[in-house]
């Protein structure tokens, strides 16, 4: 069958109408990418504060462009896709060229051999994720785990370094920003568990409704006045909350192990089946007598 590129289907499918709900989260996404590419030109410029802080809001409009996708029902595999190439341009190529104009590049090629093995282990890591959604072996609980520290936090932890020069704190020397650099993109391709709780399910209780929004405006009003003080603090609590997950997937994990082994001798025990009744005093069952020869 030969295909007709102006048959009068292939008009129709090409110029249906596509619903808002989903443009506005792949709106939310370019916005993102953006974000990232803006960072790499304030980056070259020597404007570091506005730099970073374009990452932090490009991490930001990461984290709600999927919540919204899912709130109205606006998934798709365009958005997925586009997804993955704003996460590997904004915390993969933006943080790795951000430290490299900030202080690696000290190092010459030792600093750009660095950037570079952070954007490719960003790069890696997002195809790994990408990969394993589906996987049909994976334990039931590993949905509340990450595998490897994720691209935005593996971004914003990155820049630990460039915000306590921000501090006023003595800058560290370029080949411990390097070792730095090189650990966290390690810890995104490792196979370590981190704790996500994306399957948690929190709700809050009524009487709590206001104290959450104010706790809420209060952490955002710190985040504005002192950015890196909270950017710092958080970047050191999340590196230090790293062990807390490992060990808690292990938990799960001997407890998942533990159930499926119960199960597996519940499964294999010899069933026991109960013996026919006989009433008492009946001629025990013989064997089928052969029938008697024809004459």
């Amino acid at each position: 069958m030969s295909f007709d590129p102006n048959s009068s289907e292939l008009r129709r499918r090409r110029f249906r109408p596509i619903p808002v709900r989903l443009l506005v989260p792949n709106m939310i996404t370019l916005l993102a990418i953006c974000a990232g590419l803006t960072a790499i030109r304030l980056s070259t410029e020597g404007r570091m504060e506005l730099a970073v802080g374009a990452i932090v809001f490009a991490a930001f409009l990461d984290g709600i462009d999927g919540r919204i996708a899912r709130m109205i029902k606006g998934q798709s595999k365009f958005g997925a896709e586009l997804d993955s190439l704003a996460d590997f341009v904004n915390f993969g190529v933006a943080p790795g060229l951000i430290l490299y104009f900030w202080q690696l590049h000290e190092l010459r090629d030792g600093g750009w051999i660095a950037a570079m093995m952070y954007a490719i282990s960003g790069g890696l890591r997002l195809a790994r994720f990408n990969a394993s959604i589906d996987d049909p072996n994976k334990p039931p609980f590993a949905a509340n785990f990450f595998t490897g520290v994720p691209a935005p936090l593996g971004a914003i932890t990155v820049l630990l370094p460039v915000y306590l020069a921000f501090l006023d704190l003595p800058k560290p020397p370029a080949l411990v920003t390097a070792f730095y650099t090189l650990l966290i993109a390690f810890l995104m391709v490792s196979r370590l568990p981190v704790f996500s709780g994306k399957t948690a399910r929190m709700r809050v209780s009524p009487e709590l409704v206001l104290p959450v929004f104010a706790a809420v405006v209060f952490f955002v009003a710190l985040l504005v006045v002192y950015p890196w003080h909270i950017l710092s603090a958080g970047s050191i609590l999340y590196m230090l909350s790293l062990p807390f997950g490992w060990r808690l997937y292990r938990q799960q994990a001997a407890r998942h192990a533990a159930a499926l082994g119960d199960a597996g001798v519940a499964a294999q025990s010899p069933s026991t089946s109960a013996a026919p009744f006989v009433p008492a005093g009946a001629p025990a069952e013989q064997e089928p007598r052969a029938p008697d020869r024809l004459h």
